[in-house]
């Protein structure tokens, strides 16, 4: 890999970590088994959202790059050639992690050009991944913020997240701090080959229990719905059902989109899994990386009337800041997309 385009150098300022700052290391243990680490120093950690993006939100702290959690659509795999490593396995099992994370967003939030604008979390890559049970820099995160009264949100699938529910409360009682957590589906076979390095959703939707009861609102990101395997009536049904029994303020769906890196490692997915959906998945998404704007539309209908009849609803009006959806940094979806109604 090249990390000397990413280190101080010719590129001067705009690099990411200082030169000489990656330690490589492999932890032979059952839970890192066949991950390896690379540890740096980064040079900045509050990251501002790309132009183009329509996400309510203009900052973002990521403490990680690549995700152990291995979802074979996630968006984010493309990040990993930045890097010149593997957006496959690769992103599955190299793991760049920024050490001074804690400390860094502690300085950049005491400067005087920082305005307290809201950080979203969990909008590239998991930060309560495996990783984080192990580098525990969510806690000095979170943190930092709490002691800046700065707003913050974050997304996630890791039932990790339990392990700092006493910081979020303390940080909810001086700022806004939204949840929200990712349960595309309830189907544990669907579950087993498309994310294998996550929590159940069961286990998901019990952490939204756990943070509804300790009183940190939590809200529900039904991500993805995926096309053919995840979007029936039933599945659909089974799904919002469960999310409204696990205590969620909202539920929100987000159809797969498929964009470059992830396209192709989701594509040889479903060519070994489910070898007749191919042609169907080349028609939908021949248009590019999201499904089409009728289908998007459609998922969220259903998903809305059934949030109604089991009593909960899409996020409302004014909560935007209080959930983060992914990060669009090749451009937003089609300006009449409807799956993004949380914000």
């Amino acid at each position: 890999m090249r990390w000397e385009n990413l280190t101080e150098g010719p590129a001067g300022p705009a690099a990411l970590f200082g030169a000489g700052a990656v330690v490589t290391r492999t932890i032979d243990t059952p839970e890192f088994r066949g991950i390896t680490f690379h540890e740096v120093r980064a040079r900045s950690i509050v990251n501002r959202v790309p132009g183009a993006s329509r996400m309510p939100f203009e900052w973002t702290v990521n403490p990680y790059r690549g995700c152990s959690h291995a979802c074979v659509y996630c968006f984010a795999r493309k990040t990993h050639s930045y890097l010149d490593l593997d957006t496959g396995l690769g992103f599955d099992s190299q793991i760049v992690v920024k050490t001074n994370a804690p400390e860094l967003l502690r300085r950049e939030l005491a400067a005087p050009r920082w305005t307290g604008a809201h950080i979203a979390m969990g909008t590239n890559v998991d930060c309560y991944q495996r990783a984080e049970g192990r580098y525990r820099l969510m806690p000095g995160i979170i943190e930092a913020l709490r002691d800046r009264a700065n707003p913050f949100s974050i997304l996630t699938k890791g039932t990790l997240i339990l392990r700092d529910l006493p910081l979020l409360r303390e940080a909810a009682e001086v700022t806004e701090v939204g949840i929200s957590v990712s349960v595309g589906f309830t189907d544990t076979a669907l579950w087993r080959t498309v994310e294998p390095g996550t929590p159940s959703p069961a286990a998901r939707l019990n952490a939204v229990r756990t943070l509804t009861d300790a009183g940190i609102e939590c809200g529900v990101l039904m991500a993805p719905v995926i096309p053919f395997l995840g979007d029936s009536p039933d599945r659909l049904r089974a799904t919002v059902r469960a999310v409204a029994e696990s205590g969620a303020t909202s539920v929100t769906p987000l159809v797969l989109h498929l964009r470059p890196g992830a396209r192709e490692w989701f594509t040889a997915w479903l060519g070994e899994h489910h070898p007749h959906l191919v042609e169907r998945y080349e028609r939908m998404y021949a248009g590019g990386s999201y499904a089409p704007t009728w289908y998007q539309r459609m998922i969220t209908r259903q998903v809305h009337e059934l949030a109604a009849e089991f009593g909960i609803g899409p996020a409302r009006r004014g909560a935007a800041r209080k959930a983060a959806g992914p990060e669009h940094p090749d451009g937003p979806p089609s300006a009449g997309a409807t799956q993004l109604t949380l914000l």
